[in-house]
């Protein structure tokens, strides 16, 4: 075994035990990504979005399933305008700066949505070729993963409460792994609030898919995110069989000790390459679109606009 792999083996046997936490676990990745480079990088990262699905549904063995409605219920109004703002916008800045339209039609999506799950899902539909998907990806993970170490830190400095940092992290975070990983630093409030309302947002993947069809007149097959009713049965469980509170705990917890390990493999998939592929403009763009949507947001909570 060659010194990455020998490496990788050892990050991720790390990030599986008690010592490892979301953050340590993506810093670890990024290291590794960015120094000696993930010797498996395509078969991680593919392993890491059907790991992430899985950790997602046993996270919901820990959540209470009138939590989940109501947080979804009122997320819902909030989700469709910060969609339309951040489409409006993202389209706005790809324009101004040149970027290629595809590109930057991804970008926008993934922010707008759920980061790489939208890309992933929207990019066959929009013909996206595999240099374009490579930068609206790398853009989107560079950011996710600034955003799970700044976001606690941001959200404690502003005094925002589990309520209203979970609410935050879901309207202003890119991927569901990353605003999971900053809810669980924050709080169990924080994580069953963002869980659910991010995973709300995931939903629009399907008419977001459906309309760029409609738009490019493509007949791709539309990729539907069947983890998310497998996420709020399982927490119909969890509130409607009080006996199974034991192992229903212990689903939960392997859901957080996957969602580690996600995080690790993510962060193992951003390389020196990822980055110049990327290139200025299309990072600009992305950050500068994600730095309009987080301050808007997170001004709109605190000056409770946006509730829940």
């Amino acid at each position: 075994m060659d010194t990455a792999k020998a490496l990788f083996v050892a990050g991720f046997v790390f990030v599986l035990s008690p010592w490892a936490s979301p953050p340590i676990a993506l810093i670890l990745g990024l290291a590794l990504g960015l120094t000696v480079g993930n010797p498996v990088r395509v078969q991680s990262r593919k392993f890491a979005r059907y790991l992430l699905q899985a950790s997602v549904v046993l996270l919901g063995f820990g959540m209470n399933f009138a939590q989940v409605v109501t947080a979804g219920r009122r997320g819902f109004l909030y989700t469709a305008i910060g969609i339309t703002f951040a489409m409006l916008v993202g389209t706005a800045l790809a324009w101004l700066l040149r970027v290629d339209p595809t590109a930057g039609f991804l970008i926008s999506t993934g922010t707008a949505i759920c980061g790489g799950s939208a890309i992933a899902a929207v990019g066959p539909v929009a013909g996206a070729n595999d240099e374009e998907m490579s930068v609206a990806l790398g853009t989107v993970f560079i950011l996710n993963s600034i955003a799970l170490i700044l976001f606690p830190m941001i959200g404690a400095a502003l005094h925002l409460s589990q309520t209203q940092f979970g609410l935050w992290a879901a309207l202003a975070i890119h991927d569901t792994s990353s605003v999971v990983g900053a809810a669980t630093k924050y709080g169990a409030v924080a994580l069953a609030v963002g869980t659910t309302v991010k995973l709300t947002r995931a939903l629009w993947i399907i008419p977001m898919c459906v309309a760029t069809a409609a738009a490019k007149r493509t007949k791709t097959k539309i990729q539907w995110p069947w983890f998310v009713a497998f996420f709020v049965l399982a927490a119909v469980l969890n509130s409607a069989i009080p006996a199974g509170a034991p192992a229903f705990h212990f689903l939960s917890l392997l859901g957080k000790i996957g969602l580690t390990a996600t995080l690790f493999l993510i962060g193992a998939g951003v390389s020196r390459a990822t980055i110049k592929e990327v290139g200025p403009r299309p990072l600009l763009q992305g950050v500068l679109l994600w730095a309009i949507v987080a301050v808007a947001s997170v001004l709109a909570i605190r000056a409770g606009w946006i509730a829940l």
